[in-house]
């Protein structure tokens, strides 16, 4: 866990560096820094992997293992305090039956969640406020916050909100990759549905208000986007994009967005997901292998351990034949300086989409944390602004959410 250094050291080491460039930081130093700071995911994917039997993230399992990208010794080592589990579920039919099929899966998602932290007693807790990150890291421990990725799991139930909030989940992401009955999505291949936020989706955004939820805009569509900031009384999150000036892609936010989330007072946590942190030619044939494994297999969450094992052995063997082009860290902090020219410090964090897609060259697991850290100081953050990016930020949206809420 993080190791807690005096500020009397602290300071000693950010001033013994007054006269030099930051990038002289030996390696030791920057590893005190990033463990002094309050270090918060706003978004990762791991419990995908907690619905299996036989996951076990207590121990430490090698960077590319099917054990994904997160687990208790690896976030001690990454110096990671709290982290967001997402309750994840892919889109089906949005029928009666398709809508109860989501309830269930969520329920299953957040029993593993729950599973989880009461196994690891001494080194996870649950957390449900803002305030809950410092307290639970003083002692010790990580502070396992839940939050919602596809508000597909609600279907059309808005009463299914309070069931969700009471199980733990402290933000939604309003859709994923397809529009649903709340809105738009921002890469549904047919096109705006609703033209923005649907009738339903207004009472969604409402309702998320009075319970003291967070409303996650990444995915949206941008009519979408500027639907939810027109009606939201509380701050929103973007829990995983990035700058779409700096990788145009449709999953992040331009800049007349970015400026209007800094005049919601919201926060945009930046992603590591390299197809939305670089523009890359691609490999179609690399794409292609990829598209055989899954039409082979299927769909590897819905695998049994065999079937997770033989589709993992054909995966890594296609990344043996065609290496993934990742971008670097530095590719990511080229979108967090965008962010803060066009928004202000105040308003960018990160959220890194591991275990569903996130990784960068040097920062491929938790464990790279710090060196996003190396890279802020690197670039002249100041100890304060870098505190504000990796949980500042992000709770005081979370603590503006919270004040809403009502009985």
């Amino acid at each position: 866990m993080k190791r807690v250094i005096s500020i009397f050291l602290l300071t000693a080491i950010i001033l013994s560096g007054c006269n030099r460039h930051p990038a002289n930081y030996s390696v030791e130093e920057i590893t005190r820094i990033h463990n002094s700071l309050y270090i918060i995911d706003s978004h990762t994917d791991t419990p995908l992997l907690l619905i299996h039997p036989g996951t076990d993230l207590s121990r430490r399992n090698e960077a590319g293992s099917e054990m994904g990208k997160i687990d208790i010794p690896r976030m001690d080592e990454g110096g990671l305090d709290g982290v967001f589990f997402a309750v994840f579920v892919a889109q089906g039919e949005r029928t009666e039956e398709g809508n109860l099929k989501a309830r269930d899966k969520a329920m299953t998602v957040f029993d593993s969640i729950h599973a989880f932290i009461a196994k690891n007693p001494g080194k996870t807790e649950p957390a449900l406020c803002a305030n809950d990150l410092r307290k639970i890291s003083k002692k010790g421990k990580h502070a396992i916050y839940i939050g919602m990725e596809n508000g597909y799991s609600l279907g059309s139930d808005l009463s299914l909100l309070n069931k969700y909030y009471d199980l733990g989940a402290r933000y939604i992401t309003l859709c994923h990759s397809f529009n649903n009955d709340i809105c738009d999505a921002s890469t549904d291949d047919k096109g705006p549905e609703h033209n923005g936020l649907s009738e339903f989706g207004r009472k969604v955004v409402s309702e998320m208000n009075r319970l003291g939820m967070m409303i996650d805009v990444s995915h949206l569509s941008d009519k979408s986007f500027f639907d939810v900031l027109e009606i939201t009384r509380a701050p929103v999150i973007a829990s995983h994009s990035c700058a779409r000036a700096i990788c145009d892609h449709k999953r992040n936010l331009s800049d007349d967005m970015l400026k209007a989330l800094a005049a919601n007072g919201g926060v945009v946590q930046v992603c590591l997901v390299s197809d939305y942190v670089r523009e890359t030619d691609g490999n179609r044939e690399r794409d292609s292998a990829k598209e055989a494994v899954i039409k082979k297999h299927g769909d590897y969450f819905d695998l049994d351990e065999a079937g997770r094992k033989a589709f993992m052995a054909d995966w890594i063997a296609v990344d043996s034949i065609y290496p993934p082009v990742l971008a670097t860290v530095s590719d990511l902090v080229d979108h967090i300086d965008h962010i803060v020219q066009v928004a202000g410090i105040d308003h960018v964090g990160i959220g890194t989409d591991f275990d569903g897609g996130g990784e960068l060259k040097d920062c491929y697991d938790v464990t790279g944390l710090k060196n996003i850290t190396a890279e802020l100081l690197r670039r002249g953050y100041s100890l304060s602004d870098i505190q504000k990016i990796w949980s500042g930020n992000l709770l005081r949206v979370m603590k503006a959410a919270e004040k809403l809420k009502s009985s």
